[in-house]
Order: C-alpha cells, then structure tokens, then sequence
C-alpha cells in the first residue's frame, strides 16, 4: 500500500544508523518531532464534490484525499499537518484512449479543471488541484499500463502512457529489451508523466533523456486526437513531439507513446573513485563527456554529500577506506565522490573499466572497485525513503537542480549553497547543503543541490522559510543562465521564473498552443507556463 502523506510503499522504509543521526543532530541540533494530521481527521476535511454524477468518475472521500497532492515540500507540509486544503472533485481511472476521450468532452461541457495524474511523484506541483470556483477532475492514468506493440526489427515498443517503470522493464524483459529510463522515481512514475515533464533518467548518458526516446504516440486533447507518427528523421516542419514533451499536461492526455528500447546488456557495472577535491573531480568527470569514454552515467558527490552519504547510509568503513587509500596519494582533506557505470558485453566491460580507469587516473582519480558501486545501485530508488525517516526525526529534506554550461558550474553551485545558508542563518536556523553532478554533456551538466533542515513546530514558518530559500536560489541559478529546471519540470514552484528562461515571445508562442488545442483553458490550468 502507498503512503498517504509521505513517499513510496508503506512496508518499505529507509533504516537510518545510530551514527548517522548523531551526525545530524551534530551539524542541525536535535530535531524536534513533530505529530502528523490524523488520516481520518484530514478525511472528514473533504468538501463535497462539485461534479455531476459520471460513470467513470469516483467522487469518493478517500480517492480524493489520495489524489490531492504530490511530493513537494509545500505538499509534504499539507499531507502531515493534515490541512490539505484543495482537493480534486473526482477522480477517473480510464482504461482506453476513448475514456479519455470522454472524459475530456465530460470536462468541456460542465467547464471543470483536468489534471492528469501519473504516479502522483511530482515534486513541483503538477497534480494540484487550485482554488476557486471551478471544480476539478483528476484523471489517473495507471490503469493505461501495457506493452501495446514491440517492433524488434526497428527497436520499437507502444505502451500505454500510464504504465510505471517496473511495469516497462517487466513486459520488455522476457523479449529481451529495456528502456533504460530509470529516474529516481523509477518505481512509482509513469512513461506519459516523464515525456510531459521532460525526465532524465539516471542512465541518460547512454540511453539518452526521455526526448530521445520518445519516437511517437497519441495525444488525446479537447479538439481532438494528434496522431504523432513514429519517423527515424523528418524535415517536414517542427517536430510536434517537441511540443508534447514538457508540456505538463497543458496542451493535451498523453495516452500512448512509441518509444525507441535497445537490447538487454550482457552485463553492467557500478564502480567509485575519489578525487583529492571537487575540482579535479571535476576535470575528470568533463574529460569523461568531451571524450566520450564508454560509461553509461556519471555522479559526482562534492565533498560534503561525499562525507554526508557515507554517513547516513552508515559506512563507516568506506570512509576509513578512502581517507587510507587518499593519505597514500598525499590527499586526505575534501574528497569527492565519483559513481559511474558501465553497460555492455563482457569484454567491453572489461575493456571500458580499463580506459575509464586511466582518464580518472590523469586527474589524480583513486578508482576503488565495484564494491561502492553496488551499494549505490542497491539503493538507487531506495534513497527517496529517506524522507519519510528524516521527517520523523524532526528534519526536512529538499532539492534544486538545473543545467549549465560548463564555465558556470562552478560559479552557480558557490552561490546557491550560499543563498540557502543565508536564508536560514536570516531566520536564526541551521541547514545542511550539498550538491553534485547528476548528468553530464560535453558542453555542461546537470547540478543537484540537496539540502536539510530543522522542521519548525510552526509548519507555516517551515513554509514561509522554504519559499524564502526557493526563491534566493532560483534567482541565483536563473541570473546565471542555468535553467529553472533539468528535470523536474515547472508545475507550480518555477512558473514564476519562465519568463526570464523563454522570454516574453516564447511564453507567447507557448501560451498560443495551449489556446490553439485548449481553448476552454481546462487542461491543468495554472501548472507549467502562465496565461496571458
């Protein structure tokens, strides 16, 4: 059974050592713990619903409880004080593009919000019903979930857009392919929610973002259906998958997409290697992408989340082993962390692990083995648990991330930890912030900025100190031509920075499709770019 107010199955949590609580408590202080909202309590909060009886619509309390919020911070703090307050007026559960179809018709003629919904792991606000007059239908697709079509001689599988990823990985197997989009939300997130918010996987190096492997599909919208054929190249106008992809569920209900799958690989590999300081790791990990060196993905961990990972995931002897292993290369202060994978045949395996080796080598890269690398792949769609546990313990984690060139990388990452520590120093509070590298381009990469803090015994000053720090960060990132989002897409926490990303022109252009394909303005209203 999913959590009603926190991430993943309920059976599963993240066991947090008791060495690695006295770290927090050393850098944060005691966390405080805070009492969630009673279940039942926030279920008698629900409002009758404002819908028309349908019969592929639940107006049911609970269903609409479990449908009112996603997993951003702003969300966490509704679900666990139990003042959700906006939820949707029904929730549908369609099994065919024609219910879509329907549905959609049903939303026109009684003028209610549609939001699609996937696995509900959206950390932006995509799935939020707003407040106001008109009533919302919450339309979940995970019922749309099967392989359709596998063309193996052209590498080429139809799903249903609501299907998850385990449920990809499982229908492809026994054919002998994968997908290979495996997002930290892997196991809950669904293929149509990664195609409407533009996701990268963690093996985007190889396999490539989700806009590589979106080929085609069937877009269900309220003046009718796009059928986006499946070509290896076209010069026939704009790409309208381009439109598609990251459209948040403004322009229309993805229900099937054509994606491109490739071969199940002999065998794949995690390995580590330390660096003397983030700087060098750097190096290394830019000389990986411009010299397009044989790896399926690259992480590199800046000091702090290199010393704080290790601590939480309660290795102690991976930490003595680095500090061994960096004071016989004369490095023992400010190690960095660098997990990278292999993917392929045996031998070239073998052979990339050895060519990968030596690059690492040349920037004073200390390769450590497999044994790193495992635990991180253990754990890879386990770490998001973690959430669940900190907040028990009084604490609150979050993230940022964005994309730049590789000249700013460094520039952007000095001054958004220093923004989020200004913010909560400003309120008399401490964090706890650290970034890392989570893709990489030949011209740039992916910044991932995570960070911890006390939860508030006032949930409200909790938000109010959030939004503080949200906004100096994504100020910092945007003034240095990052982007607002590389993955997380926009929803509700970064329309307010669209404009100074597209520019006044493009919002228009954006705006003008959603009117083009929507012009009752129902589709997801509010979430990804703003109305003129």
């Amino acid at each position: 059974m999913q959590r009603w107010n926190g991430w993943g199955e309920t059976k599963r949590t993240f066991h947090l050592p008791l060495a690695a609580r006295t770290y927090l408590e050393e850098l944060l202080g005691a966390g405080v713990h805070i009492p969630d909202g009673d279940y039942q309590t926030s279920l008698d909060t629900v409002p009758p619903s404002r819908l028309p009886d349908h019969p592929l619509i639940s107006t049911d309390d609970e269903t609409r409880l479990l449908h009112a919020r996603g997993q951003s911070l702003p969300d966490w703090i509704a679900l666990r004080s139990g003042k959700i307050g906006i939820f949707p007026d029904g929730v549908a559960t369609p099994e065919t593009g024609d219910d879509v179809r329907e549905l959609l018709w049903f939303a026109q003629e009684i003028g209610c919000a549609l939001i699609p919904y996937g696995g509900g792991t959206s950390v932006v606000g995509h799935i939020n019903p707003l407040p106001g007059d008109r009533p919302s239908l919450t339309v979940d697709m995970r019922r749309m979930n099967r392989l359709l079509n596998l063309d193996e001689e052209s590498r080429l599988a139809i799903f249903s857009a609501g299907v998850t990823g385990p449920e990809i990985e499982a229908q492809l197997k026994p054919h002998g392919y994968t997908l290979g989009h495996f997002p930290q939300s892997w196991e809950l997130s669904t293929l149509g929610g990664w195609i409407a918010t533009r996701s990268s996987g963690q093996q985007s190096y190889l396999y490539g973002r989700i806009e590589d492997l979106f080929a085609g599909g069937t877009i269900e919208t309220p003046v009718g259906r796009i059928q986006l054929r499946s070509l290896p190249a076209s010069a026939a106008g704009p790409d309208l998958r381009q439109f598609v992809l990251g459209s948040e569920g403004r322009l229309g209900v993805i229900t099937q997409a054509e994606v491109r799958v490739s071969p199940l690989p002999e065998e794949e590999m995690f390995f580590g290697a330390f660096f003397r300081d983030w700087e060098s790791g750097m190096a290394a990990t830019r000389a990986l992408a411009q010299t397009s060196a044989p790896i399926s993905m690259a992480r590199l961990s800046d000091p702090l989340e290199t010393e704080t990972t290790l601590a939480l995931a309660g290795r102690e002897r991976l930490i003595t082993f680095a500090d061994y292993g960096l004071r016989l290369l004369g490095h023992s202060v400010g190690r960095t962390l660098l997990i990278y994978g292999i993917t392929g045949d045996h031998g070239f395996v073998s052979s990339a692990r050895q060519e990968v080796s030596a690059i690492l080598r040349r920037f004073g890269g200390l390769p450590v083995g497999a044994m790193i690398g495992r635990q991180w792949e253990k754990s890879r769609f386990h770490t998001p648990y973690l959430r669940n546990t900190l907040w028990d313990l009084g604490y609150a984690l979050d993230t940022l991330e964005t994309a730049l060139p590789w000249r700013g990388v460094d520039a952007v990452r000095a001054e958004v930890i220093q923004a989020i520590e200004q913010s909560f120093q400003s309120e008399g509070s401490r964090t706890l912030v650290f970034s890392h590298l989570s893709h990489i381009y030949t011209d740039g990469a992916s910044l991932y900025i995570t960070y911890i803090f006390h939860i508030g015994e006032d949930l409200e000053q909790t938000l109010h100190v959030w939004r503080m720090t949200k906004h100096a960060a994504s100020v910092r990132i945007i003034a240095n031509g990052g982007t607002i989002s590389h993955q997380h897409g926009v929803g509700l926490d970064h329309i307010d920075y669209m404009e100074e990303e597209k520019g006044p022109i493009g919002l228009r252009l954006m705006e003008g499709m959603s009117k083009a394909l929507d012009p009752q303005e129902i589709l997801n209203p509010g979430k990804g770019w703003p109305y003129s």
